[in-house]
C-alpha cells in the first residue's frame, strides 16, 4: 500500500484528495493542516458587508475526511527531510511514498508599519475586524490597496481588494452613509488589475471614477504605513482605516527544506506540477512557481487545476510511468460589487469581460453553494 501525504486543507489539498480517491481507493492518504477545516476564501469579501458571517466561510472537514478515508493530522509543517519523503511537523515526522504540497503561500509583511493595515485574505478573523471597524466608523477615509512580490510578478492577489472596495462602496450607499466617507485606492503597481486584461483594467477605473472613489496613488513605491496614513516615496495619504493585501511568497518552512526555490520564494515546479529534481513530490496552488504567461493568476481555480494534475501524475509515478497531465492557464474572476458582478475570463487565446449585472453576482453565490456541497455534512 502506497502512503501519500498532502500538505494543506485548502483548495489544492482537498482537490488532490478528491482526484486521488476517484482513481485510487487503496492508498493510505494523510493530510496535514493545523485544523480539520476549510476556509472558503472567495466569500471573505462578503463578511465586512454582512452578506456572510465569518462562520459561513468555515467548513468542518471531519465528514469529508471520513467519506474519503483520509487521516487528518492537526499539525503545522516545519520542514522536509529525505528529499521530501519525510514531512517534519510540530507534532512529529510523517513518512510518505508520494507528497503533494498544497499549503498555500503567505503574505509578505516586510513593509514598516504593516501592523497598521488589515488584510482581508488572512482569514475569517481579519474579515470580521474589517466589518467591525467599518461598523464603528461614523465617517472618514478608508484606503484600499494591494502590493506584489517584486521577484515573482504573478504572486499578487488584487481581485479581492477591488471586490472589497466596490462592495464597501455599495454597502455604504445602501446604508445611506456613503457621503460621510472618502474611499481611496492605492497600489505600487503601474497598472493594477492589468492581469485581467486591458478592457477589464479600464472598466475597473471607470467604475471607480463613477463611484467617486479617489485613485490616491498608483505606480509609486510605498515607504511605510502609519496609524493614520500611507507614506509613499512621493506623498502621504491620510486614512482612518487602511485595508491592504501584500504580495505573496512561499511558506516559511521552505527554508532548509532542500526544495528548489524561485527568486520570489516559491517552490519551483514544471508544467506537470512536479517539483524540480524531486521524485514523487508535487506542488499545487499559491506556494508553487510554474512556467506560464506573465498574467498567470494566483487563484482558487488554478489551485484546483494544478492539484488535479498533481494527483494524476503522482499515481502514474507509482506505476513507473512518466507524467501525463498538465494544466491549462485560465483566469476566471467575478469582480463582485455586493449586488452586481463583472465576469472576467482570460486564457492564452482570448480575454473576455461580461458587463456588470445582478445575474453575475447571483452566479457567484450559486457557485459557492455548489462548490461547498462536496465538503459539507451529509
Amino acid at each position: 500500500m502506497q502512503k501519500i501525504t498532502i500538505i494543506g486543507s485548502g483548495f489544492a489539498g482537498l482537490t488532490a484528495v478528491q482526484e486521488l480517491r476517484k482513481r485510487d481507493t487503496a492508498s493510505e492518504i494523510t493530510l496535514i493542516s493545523p485544523k480539520a477545516e476549510f476556509v472558503y476564501a472567495p466569500s471573505l469579501i462578503w463578511v465586512p458587508t454582512g452578506l456572510r458571517s465569518g462562520d459561513d466561510c468555515i467548513i468542518p472537514l471531519e465528514p469529508f475526511f471520513a467519506r474519503h478515508n483520509v487521516k487528518h493530522v492537526a499539525a503545522s509543517v516545519t520542514g522536509l527531510k529525505d528529499a521530501g519523503r519525510t514531512v517534519v511537523t510540530d507534532k512529529g515526522e510523517i513518512a510518505n511514498d508520494g507528497l503533494i504540497i498544497g499549503s498555500g503561500g503567505r503574505f509578505i509583511k516586510k513593509l514598516p508599519g504593516i501592523e497598521h493595515a488589515l488584510t482581508l485574505c488572512e482569514g475569517v478573523e481579519a474579515a470580521k475586524r474589517i466589518r467591525d471597524r467599518i461598523a464603528d466608523m461614523k465617517g472618514g477615509t478608508i484606503a484600499f490597496g494591494f502590493g506584489g512580490n517584486p521577484n515573482e510578478q504573478v504572486a499578487v492577489r488584487g481581485g479581492p481588494m477591488f471586490e472589497l472596495l466596490f462592495g464597501v462602496d455599495t454597502f455604504l450607499r445602501k446604508q445611506k452613509r456613503r457621503d460621510a466617507f472618502t474611499l481611496k485606492f492605492f497600489s505600487p503597481a503601474p497598472k493594477p488589475g492589468i492581469r485581467m486584461g486591458e478592457r477589464a483594467y479600464e472598466s475597473l477605473f471607470k467604475d471607480m471614477a463613477k463611484r467617486g472613489i479617489e485613485v490616491a496613488s498608483i505606480g509609486v513605491k510605498m515607504a511605510r504605513f502609519e496609524a493614520d496614513r500611507i507614506v509613499t516615496e512621493e506623498k502621504e495619504i491620510p486614512a482612518d482605516l487602511i485595508l491592504f493585501m501584500p504580495g505573496l511568497t512561499g511558506p516559511a518552512w521552505l527554508a532548509g527544506s532542500g526544495l528548489p526555490i524561485s527568486p520570489g520564494g516559491m517552490i519551483e515546479a514544471d508544467s506537470y506540477t512536479q517539483v524540480k529534481g524531486h521524485e514523487r513530490v508535487y506542488v499545487a496552488g499559491d506556494s508553487g512557481s510554474f512556467p506560464g504567461p506573465d498574467w498567470a493568476p494566483k487563484q482558487a481555480h488554478m489551485a484546483d487545476l494544478q492539484a488535479s494534475a498533481a494527483a494524476v501524475n503522482l499515481l502514474e509515478a507509482f506505476q513507473g510511468r512518466p507524467p501525463v497531465k498538465t494544466f491549462r492557464w485560465e483566469l476566471i474572476c467575478i469582480v463582485d460589487t455586493y449586488n452586481k458582478g463583472v465576469l472576467v475570463f482570460r486564457n492564452e487565446q482570448r480575454c473576455l469581460v461580461m458587463p456588470s449585472s445582478r445575474l453575475v453576482h447571483w452566479s457567484k453565490r450559486f457557485f459557492e453553494g455548489h462548490y461547498l456541497r462536496a465538503f459539507r455534512n451529509r
